[in-house]
């Protein structure tokens, strides 16, 4: 006899899905806007139009020449495809997790462990917000009667 899913895990395939449609939601912004990025042309009032971005930082003039912006362009395009690739396992993972699945659960705590020891790594850089909530859900998933057989 089946027993009925644990809140807990319905709430966190809630979640997962909820950050799938942002994953998807930038990567396809990055996807989309990367070949734009490659093509700006900055009028710098000469009558002359290059393809280097010029702006001021702190006081100083930066310049990121047009080589630059296309390698910046190419890793826009990468990140967004890798971000698309998450948000749809995202959603696999989640429905894993709706359905019961072993495997979902077991890829969901180790999501979970990676998050934690890059939320101490970020600790020590200054951040302490969201290793709390990282905890919380090993705490659902790790609890006995939550675990999926």
């Amino acid at each position: 006899m089946e027993g009925k899913r644990p809140t807990g895990v319905t709430l966190i395939a809630i979640l997962t899905i909820i950050g799938g449609i942002l994953l998807l939601i930038g990567g396809i912004g990055l996807v989309a806007l990367a070949p734009f990025m490659g093509q700006i042309n900055v009028n710098d009032g000469t009558n002359t139009s290059n393809s280097s971005l010029s702006f001021v930082v702190n006081g100083t003039n930066v310049t990121i020449p047009n080589n630059t912006l296309f390698v910046l362009c190419g890793f826009m395009g990468v990140i967004g495809g890798m971000l698309i690739v998450l948000g749809i396992a995202s959603f696999v993972v989640a429905w894993g997790l709706l359905k019961g699945k072993v495997w979902a659960w077991i890829v969901t705590i180790i999501i979970t462990i990676i998050s934690v020891v890059l939320n101490i790594i970020s600790i020590v850089a200054g951040s302490i917000e969201s290793i709390g909530f990282n905890h919380k859900w090993n705490y659902n998933l790790l609890r006995t009667s939550i675990r999926l057989r």
